[in-house]
């Protein structure tokens, strides 16, 4: 990911995915971006990788574990 869109998803804001626990599981947090752009981390490591995701990529990730499609 760039400076710039790192930036981006740093004022747009991160927060925790709600099937995350705190028990120290496995955490993700997500922030997306006004371009449309969905970012997702690892909340234990905030200044780690981050993978970012055309919207309609997202959209279809989301739609398909909804339906069950992924596992």
């Amino acid at each position: 990911m760039s400076r710039a869109a790192h930036a981006i998803c740093a004022q747009a804001g991160w927060f925790k995915s709600s099937y995350s626990n705190g028990t120290g599981g496995e955490c993700l947090e997500a922030a997306f971006a006004t371009d449309g752009t969905a970012s997702v981390r690892d909340s234990k490591e905030s200044g780690g990788p981050v993978l970012a995701f055309s919207c309609a990529a997202w959209g279809g990730f989301v739609t398909g574990i909804r339906e069950g499609m992924l596992c």
